[in-house]
């Protein structure tokens, strides 16, 4: 009985971690576009002394790849953003505002447990019990 319930909680904070997983592949992509626009806006130079062609291919050929990681950053925007809400929904249906808390602090906030604690005003102990207990209630 004890390994379900551990099994079940286990599959629960993966499922709470999903947002902060969408979290971190949104600013993966965004940084990929910076990245991208950078280094058109500044690209390398070689400087051989030979005569080079135009490089509207590699204009075009970068304007598609610019554009399809755009597309990309926009679909994992709403998945984010489809997460946060179904996962908030079922914070809300909680009871207890402790649970609630500590659930948005360390999965939606994404806050390391010493920050959990000091935010809450719990001990290191209680945190975790708590922690254990929103698990418990927590219906996905």
């Amino acid at each position: 009985m004890e390994t379900e319930i551990q099994k079940e909680n286990e599959e629960k904070k993966e499922y709470l971690k999903s947002y902060r997983r969408a979290v971190k592949r949104e600013k993966d992509i965004l940084d990929e576009i910076q990245r991208l626009r950078a280094d058109k806006m500044f690209p390398s130079v070689t400087n051989d002394g030979m005569p080079k062609g135009s490089s509207q291919s590699d204009l075009s050929d970068y304007i598609a790849i610019l554009d399809e990681q755009i597309e990309l950053l926009k679909a994992e925007r709403l998945e984010k953003a489809r997460c946060y809400q179904k996962i908030e929904r079922q914070i809300k249906k909680m009871e207890n505002e402790n649970e609630r808390e500590i659930l948005r602090l360390r999965y939606i906030q994404g806050l390391k447990w010493h920050e959990v604690e000091n935010k809450m005003g719990f001990s290191r102990e209680w945190t975790l019990k708590l922690h254990g207990r929103a698990l418990r209630n927590f219906k996905m």
